[in-house]
């Protein structure tokens, strides 16, 4: 054991030597506003902005569609050192502290019959088709209510500069192919404010089961790059009011901790 451990200090300290010292590179989808885009123009680009500036580093990006492989041949690829947002618990990567919490949103006209709709259990959604993500949590707690059977399902992994699944479920809404959608509030928020001002995009906080309906976003890095992700930490403290300002702005619904109420400095 002794033997195993001293064999594995100089790859622990090779791993941590990865990062760049001399640009802020970060890896990132070309194609998945409004989260990221090569023009640099979603929420996730303005706070990679904010940590270059912080670091006094230029911004450098990997571009590469946030599918199947995404990781593998990014980060630990070493072509780049964090992804600005990933799910805090993922074993891919090294999370840091998580810098906001969001949940699923019902996305419906915001004048029509299931304006008021706040939970998936409403009975007012009862015979509706929703359209929700494939496999997601919403998804499941759909299924405990019997609202599966009419519901439509978009594919979540797909390449975004060719397939947009969220867009296409908001033009079907408007569309009345279908009822109601729902959508991660960090996607769906920044679209509806940006682009569909006829429709309303409610958090849904009302469900009592699991599967959970929030999640905690962080930064991620490579596994064992403790010094980096403490430094990414250290930056996330100071500057987590801006953070939370360009979050606001895009429109992305924050949550508290615990994800059972909105974040009171949101409002």
């Amino acid at each position: 054991m002794l033997l195993a451990a001293i064999g594995g200090l100089p790859a622990f300290a090779q791993t941590s030597d990865l990062v760049s010292k001399s640009a802020f590179r970060v890896c990132a989808d070309p194609a998945n506003l409004p989260l990221s885009d090569k023009f640099e123009a979603g929420f996730e680009n303005k706070i990679a902005e904010l940590m270059a500036r912080e670091l006094k580093l230029p911004l450098e990006y990997t571009w590469y569609p946030m599918a199947t492989g995404f990781i593998r041949k990014t980060l630990q690829a070493n072509a780049c050192d964090v992804v600005i947002g990933y799910a805090q618990g993922d074993e891919m990567v090294l999370n840091t502290n998580h810098y906001y919490t969001s949940g699923f949103v019902l996305i419906v006209p915001a004048n029509g019959p299931l304006a008021g709709v706040t939970a998936i259990g409403d009975p007012a959604l009862k015979d509706k088709r929703v359209g929700v993500v494939a496999g997601s949590p919403p998804a499941t707690h759909m299924g405990l209510h019997g609202l599966l059977a009419k519901a439509k399902g978009y594919d979540l992994m797909v390449d975004r500069r060719y397939q947009d699944p969220a867009g296409q479920m908001l033009a079907d809404l408007e569309a009345g192919t279908i009822d109601a959608a729902i959508l991660w509030g960090p996607i769906g928020g920044p679209l509806v404010k940006q682009s569909h001002p006829d429709l309303k995009a409610t958090l849904l906080l009302s469900e009592p089961v699991q599967p959970k309906m929030f999640y905690r976003i962080t930064m991620g890095v490579r596994q064992g790059e403790k010094v980096w992700e403490r430094k990414l930490n250290s930056l996330i403290r100071r500057n987590q009011s801006e953070i939370n300002t360009i979050l606001s702005e895009f429109g992305v619904p924050l949550l508290n901790d615990m994800g059972t109420a909105p974040l009171e400095a949101a409002k």
